[in-house]
């Protein structure tokens, strides 16, 4: 196990111990083994046993709760869905746009009352999430979304912030406004993950950590620890997905990386914002995104990381130190009020599912019992909640709202074999990073990034 104080500012300042819980120890039936516990693994698991308590469920997990994703995220807790809704309404109508997004809506509010309730402190701060446009071509896809979003009936989940408003919330640099999603908190995901695997484990399910799985089949997980007989098995792995025998084309690991301040004095906080501890980012394609954290620090990522040939997948590419000075370098440009000799503390990263058309799902195939839920495209925190949930429903045979969402029940492509995956993953970074500096330039939005989109039917 890597030291937590070098995996993450998350992990470093969790307060948490992690230490291993006790592997699998030997042979088990069960009822529902999920594989995975980060947010999916663990939020399904909450939800099975509250609604049926007799259930007998086992989570195996290969290092410790929370290693992965769900404990090194940005910390954004938001109502965003990868597809877009031109791509959700293609595939399932008008409708199914008016009844996913007020769930993911509601989710937010879903983790903070779980949160509440169960006594896990996440340090959840709901104050949305603002995004700025800092030039021509920027502002015209700020308005050209909020213009969607009316079309679509969902003016209250974005809206359009002039010049004044958006520096109210955010002292960014070369600002000419921005839109604003009220269904965002900010949280401390460590906290989050550790704190709901304690909740599971008190519920009676057992988490089988330092536990690698081998093999997954109808009926049964292989493990070096020993063989779990199951009715139902769950995928819950995310970016590590790829790792597993037979499901090397489901998914992309893609690594996004992160960088984090000292704590900042309040003096130049009312120089940078934040206020309600927003969520922040600019409209630029290769994506960034950043939060105030409770102790005042700014924890900053971003994409550029690249793709490793064949899926791969390990710690080495947690730090990448070109994309680390990047994102000091886009932190300081973007905020004048940061101080010029600023320390950073934290540098990390980690990896993050990408579907083939950028479309998470959830499924369980009724004759095999064979379920999976991700591909959240770094926006899992929130949605992982529903999946969670809706994967709960599917498992009980209960039809409900969840379980008829348009991301239920369907199945992404399966990526091209190598070297077409390695070639086409990385040429997409390289051709958002490209748009980004036309648009700079020239202040008109770059065809190259729209065109990524319509080839993928979104």
């Amino acid at each position: 196990m890597v030291n937590p104080e070098e995996l993450s500012l998350w992990h470093a300042t969790a307060g948490d111990s992690f230490v291993p819980r006790p592997p699998l120890p030997g042979d088990r039936t069960v009822d529902v083994a999920i594989v995975g516990a980060g947010y999916t693994g663990l939020w399904t698991a909450y939800y099975l046993r509250r609604q049926s308590p007799s259930l007998r469920i086992a989570l195996l997990e290969r290092e410790v709760s929370g290693f992965g994703a769900s404990g090194r995220n940005g910390g954004w807790c938001s109502s965003i869905f990868p597809a877009t809704w031109k791509r959700v309404a293609r595939d399932g109508g008008r409708d199914a746009v008016g009844r996913l997004q007020p769930v993911l809506n509601d989710a937010v509010d879903e983790i903070g009352r779980v949160a509440a309730s169960e006594g896990i402190d996440c340090d959840f701060a709901k104050g949305g999430y603002v995004s700025v446009a800092r030039n021509e071509a920027q502002w015209t896809r700020a308005r050209a979304e909020v213009e969607a979003a009316r079309s679509w009936g969902l003016e209250s989940s974005l809206t359009l912030l002039s010049k004044e408003e958006a520096l109210g919330r955010l002292k960014a640099n070369a600002v000419l406004g921005g839109t604003f999603v009220p269904h965002c908190a900010a949280i401390h995901p460590a906290k989050l993950v550790r704190g709901l695997a304690r909740v599971v484990e008190s519920v009676g399910v057992p988490i089988f950590e330092r536990t690698t799985v081998t093999d997954i089949a109808p009926g049964r997980v292989t493990t070096d620890r020993g063989i779990v007989s199951a009715e139902t098995v769950l995928l819950a792995t995310e970016g590590f997905t790829p790792s597993l025998r037979g499901h090397r084309r489901d998914l992309v690991p893609m690594y996004s990386l992160m960088v984090a301040t000292e704590p900042l004095a309040e003096t130049v906080w009312e120089q940078i914002g934040l206020g309600h501890r927003e969520t922040f980012s600019d409209k630029r394609h290769l994506r960034i995104y950043g939060q105030r954290t409770v102790d005042g620090r700014i924890a900053f990522g971003g994409r550029g990381a690249p793709y490793h040939f064949g899926s791969r997948i390990g710690p080495a590419f947690d730090r990448d130190e070109r994309v680390h000075a990047m994102l000091r370098r886009v932190l300081r440009e973007l905020l004048p009020g940061l101080p010029k000799d600023v320390r950073f503390t934290h540098a990390w990263g980690g990896n993050l599912g990408i579907p083939r058309d950028w479309y998470p799902s959830v499924r369980l195939d009724r004759k095999s019992r064979l379920g999976f839920a991700g591909g959240y495209v770094g926006d899992g925190v929130a949605l992982s909640n529903v999946a969670g949930r809706a994967l709960a429903d599917l498992v009980l045979g209960r039809e409900s709202k969840l379980t008829r969402l348009p991301f239920v029940g369907r199945r992404s492509p399966r990526w091209e074999v190598e070297p077409l995956r390695w070639i086409g993953v990385n040429a997409v970074t390289r051709l958002f990073a490209s748009a980004d500096r036309a648009e700079a330039v020239t202040g008109r939005p770059a065809r190259r990034a729209s065109w990524f989109w319509r080839a993928i039917g979104h």
